[in-house]
């Protein structure tokens, strides 16, 4: 083993340094374990073949939940683990020693700002599709991780990189050992590109965002706005290249364990029913890449169902299942106290366009903790979302917190003057919030986000303006992200309101002192002579 080997003889400063910044990120009795399973015992160091072998990542076939799907995907996966090895581990000597693996993992996975992480991942793209015969239009200054990047990327070129980055990620988490034949689900993911490209390209306003071949779009996306838009929309994109090299990594040393335990622990992801929820696969996993805390794993847990027992186990209310309205909306979320995901489809027309064909759209809110029933705004953060047809993030802007409003009809006949809303609501002030959801569950207002302090300006809706759109909500789903112990408690308290509840209706006729007293009896007097008159004793 690599650290057993160095401690036979006196150990350098850059052995040192290189370990402490290996174990800086936890990985460091992985990368000793590794590395004694894949190099040579003679010669101490490891094969260009046998880590490439490693990392090697294929799909002969896929399964797309997009109707575009690029043929050169496949070849390029290909092409992934030899671009890794080449580009971060250099081998002297006929093999990689124990120096060279840590260096080339704290180049490549070792603690970084975001901005040279996704360098370094669009470096390994770069070398990828080179590798793959493709040309792309970047430059790289210098070889180091914080170089200037020029030139710029295709919308085919984004779809690329969020693909790879996205078989990363698969591979490590649904699969015990990765086979070359297995199944690669890829999911839609024209939201994200469609966002990248209206955030960094000069595209004309008469762009259709709902009928948008990506495919087609021959615009360019200068690499120094699309690295700001990562920055701000998918910030964990480069993540999924560090999971991958560990979970790979990982696998390397649980090789000899699991032999001829190849079968995947992953359902099957690709059916239709999952499909029709609002929260898909390339949805949930835009948010998550938007998040960077625990909530983003569970929101994860619905793409890979390797994680979960059951099935939509975290989907607490859709209105279709459950019903419309906001007491079938609190009866399904209440005493859930944990973050929330609320997803809300609606149609609405365009009134930039001559046609009156309504529009679909899909908007979205983080909420950091559970509703409750109050006549004023409540909350301590969260975030709104522009899901489809473009993604976008709107977090905490700091200034105000009227995050979330949720508002039922007063339990007790009470007059108000001015009685308060009833529905939920999101940002914005009372009579103009920037999101409300009336009652019923039958309409929603959009209103621009010059009303809205709490949450970061911008169009929740493509083509939004100034005046406040109403919509037909189609649909209404709530996820519950508080993991386990959330789900437990609301059971708990759902049992017992359920307890409650049927204590209540039952009469117990011990407490009245006698017959006369008892209201049988009343009820009965009254049927049987409703107009007559008994003078109370006093």
């Amino acid at each position: 083993m690599g650290a057993s080997a160095s401690m036979e003889q006196t150990v350098s400063p850059e052995q040192r340094e290189l370990e402490s910044l290996a174990a800086s990120t936890g990985a460091l009795p992985l990368l000793q374990k590794s590395f004694s399973k894949l190099s040579d015992p003679q010669t101490n160091t490891i094969s260009i073949q046998s880590l490439q072998q490693c990392f090697y990542l294929s799909y002969e076939d896929s399964v797309c939940e997009s109707p575009q799907k690029l043929e050169s995907f496949p070849r390029l996966m290909n092409h992934l683990g030899s671009s890794v090895v080449d580009l971060f581990f250099i081998s002297e000597k006929g093999g990689i020693n124990w120096l060279g693996f840590l260096r080339g993992y704290v180049k490549c996975c070792g603690r970084m700002s975001t901005s040279m992480s996704l360098n370094v991942l669009l470096r390994m793209f770069a070398m990828a599709m080179k590798k793959l015969g493709l040309s792309t239009k970047l430059e790289f200054e210098s070889d180091e991780s914080d170089c200037k990047i020029n030139g710029s990327l295709l919308p085919t070129d984004v779809l690329l990189l969020l693909w790879m980055c996205w078989a990363m990620l698969w591979n490590v988490r649904t699969l015990k050992i990765s086979r070359s034949k297995e199944k690669l689900f890829l999911p839609d993911i024209n939201h994200l590109v469609l966002s990248a490209v209206v955030s960094c390209a000069d595209v004309s306003s008469s762009l259709d965002v709902w009928d948008c071949d990506i495919l087609g779009l021959d615009v360019q996306l200068p690499v120094g706005k699309f690295l700001a838009w990562a920055l701000t929309t998918t910030p964990t994109l480069s993540d999924c290249l560090t999971q991958f090299v560990q979970g790979r990594l990982q696998s390397s040393v649980n090789a000899e364990d699991e032999s001829g335990s190849s079968e995947s622990i992953s359902g099957d992801i690709s059916s239709k029913a999952s499909q029709t929820l609002l929260l898909t696969h390339g949805r949930a996993w835009a948010i998550s890449l938007a998040s960077r805390n625990t909530i983003s794993e569970e929101i994860l847990k619905t793409c890979f169902a390797g994680d979960i027992v059951g099935t939509n186990e975290n989907l607490l209310y859709r209105s279709s299942a459950h019903g419309k309205g906001l007491n079938r909306f609190w009866s399904n979320v209440e005493g859930y106290h944990g973050p929330l995901l609320i997803l809300i489809s609606a149609s609405s027309e365009d009134s930039h366009q001559d046609s009156s064909n309504a529009r679909k759209w899909t908007i979205g809110v983080l909420t950091q903790q559970g509703f409750e029933n109050r006549d004023s705004f409540y909350g301590s953060s969260g975030n709104l979302y522009a899901i489809s047809p473009i993604f976008h993030v709107y977090s905490s802007s700091g200034k105000e917190k009227n995050f979330v409003y949720s508002h039922l009809h007063p339990t007790g006949r009470v007059y108000e003057s001015h009685p308060k809303p009833v529905g939920i609501a999101f940002g914005g002030t009372t009579a103009n919030e920037r999101v409300f959801i009336d009652e019923d569950f039958a309409k929603i207002t959009v209103r621009h986000h010059a009303m809205d302090k709490t949450y970061q300006p911008g169009s929740l809706i493509p083509n939004q303006g100034f005046l406040p759109v109403e919509a037909s909500i189609a649909e209404v789903e709530v996820w519950g992200l508080g993991g386990r112990t959330a789900k437990e408690v609301q059971t708990s308290y759902k049992k017992r309101e359920e307890l409650f509840t049927e204590q209540r209706r039952k009469v117990d006729l011990k407490t009245f002192a006698s017959w006369d007293d008892s209201p049988e009896k009343m009820m009965m007097d009254m049927m049987a002579d409703p107009n007559r008159v008994e003078r109370e004793d006093r």
